[in-house]
């Protein structure tokens, strides 16, 4: 009764914190549009970027500190960063500063949630641990996109900005609310075995690991070609607007919250695995859907498919990182798998920007279709040689 007590709450605190996310994302956007494209870039560079640059450090403090108490603590530094942007809002070097320390909250947070799950649920527990997490998240992006808007007009940006702040508080005040803590002992602190670059070493390290997360990679780099083609596909295929893109969005946040629940019920590492990779394959007929029937009612499904495989990847990454990590490294494993993903999204944005404007907006969903089915495919082949590498290796060692 009391794990599943603290597993609300800190459901309830990923909800809570992703609506004042959604609200701050909006505001700022709405805020900086003025200055340009380059200055709207660099919003999202600035909260990501700390994903990337902090995964030593970040790691190796969710593997040293308890980490329920790290987490008020980066909560605590999102809520007072984005206080601060509330204030110095017109000043554009400032919100640059400020998101970079808000990065740096999420960078130890995210991480350190993912680690406290398996402790809160238990080993066996820890997938459904993830789903409801997920389906927290997406509650969470389809309130605030929903909502954040209408706010952040009749509030304005400040008082829609000390909202969310607001979210943080009430996140950390859940956390105090928690009885389970991850407490590492101090023998993961020291040696080379457990330096601030362990996460990524045994990311590389574990083939069917590795497999997954590189699969997974490539396939939020061709979403990206999705992301940024999707103005000009609405607009210019489906001669649509900005209600059938507000619907599109809303399709892919059902579809989050349909595919988390599914993803829940993957048990053996194998599934997990096998799971993921499917899902790949089925992203792919989203994109490409599109393309080959460009109606807006093929579209529509394309994003709440999309949403679905979009969980069921967030998931099972989680579940496969928990299960093939060992409990001294797994912060900082969770930490690598972050940054890797979020340099993929980077990558893949920046690389869009060129092929969108090249090819054309329909032509781009049809490449990310066919090169995501090409990544799932390829990912399908080598998770099933692991696996059965794996499945060899415990029939030897039982004979």
């Amino acid at each position: 009764m009391s794990r599943r007590r603290d597993l609300r709450l800190v459901c309830a605190g990923s909800l809570v914190s992703l609506f004042g996310t959604s609200l701050t994302l909006i505001a700022l956007l709405l805020t900086v549009r003025g200055a340009g494209t380059v200055a709207v870039a660099g919003l999202f560079i600035a909260e990501s970027a700390p994903v990337l640059l902090a995964v030593p450090v970040a790691g190796l403090l969710i593997d040293q500190l308890p980490n329920r108490r790290l987490m008020i603590a980066a909560q605590l530094l999102q809520g007072a960063s984005v206080a601060a942007i509330a204030m110095f809002g017109r000043d554009l070097p400032a919100v640059y500063v400020f998101l970079v320390v808000l990065g740096c909250g999420g960078a130890v947070a995210r991480p350190a949630a993912s680690a406290l799950v398996p402790v809160i649920t238990g080993e066996a527990g820890a997938t459904r641990g993830y789903a409801l997490i997920s389906t927290a998240n997406s509650l969470g992006l389809v309130l605030g996109t929903g909502v954040g808007g209408v706010l952040v007009s009749v509030l304005g940006t400040t008082d829609a900005l000390l909202i969310d702040a607001a979210t943080y508080l009430v996140q950390a005040g859940l956390l105090l609310l928690v009885r389970t803590e991850r407490r590492p002992s101090g023998a993961h602190r020291s040696g080379s075995r457990h330096g601030a670059l362990a996460g990524l070493r045994h990311l590389f390290g574990d083939r069917l690991l590795a497999t997954a997360v590189i699969g997974l990679a490539f396939t939020s780099l061709c979403a990206m070609l999705v992301d940024v083609a999707e103005v000009f596909f609405v607009t210019l295929v489906l001669h649509d607007g900005a209600i059938i893109i507000g619907l599109l969005q809303a399709a892919w946040m059902v579809g989050l919250v349909i595919g988390s629940r599914i993803a829940g019920r993957a048990g053996s590492q194998r599934a997990i695995a096998l799971l993921l990779c499917v899902a790949e394959c089925v992203m792919a007929l989203a994109f490409g859907g599109p393309a080959l029937l460009p109606l807006t009612v093929v579209t529509a499904i394309g994003y709440l498919v999309g949403g679905v495989t979009n969980a069921v990847q967030n998931v099972c990454q989680s579940a496969l990182v928990r299960a093939r990590t060992p409990e001294s490294v797994r912060g900082r494993t969770f930490a690598a798998t972050g940054a890797v993903l979020n340099a993929a999204n980077l990558i893949g944005t920046a690389i869009a920007g060129v092929v969108v404007g090249g090819i054309g907006s329909r032509s781009a969903f049809a490449a990310a279709g066919v090169l995501t089915l090409l990544v799932g495919i390829g990912s399908l082949v080598a998770t099933s040689r692991a696996t059965a590498e794996l499945v060899a290796q415990r029939t030897a060692r039982t004979v």
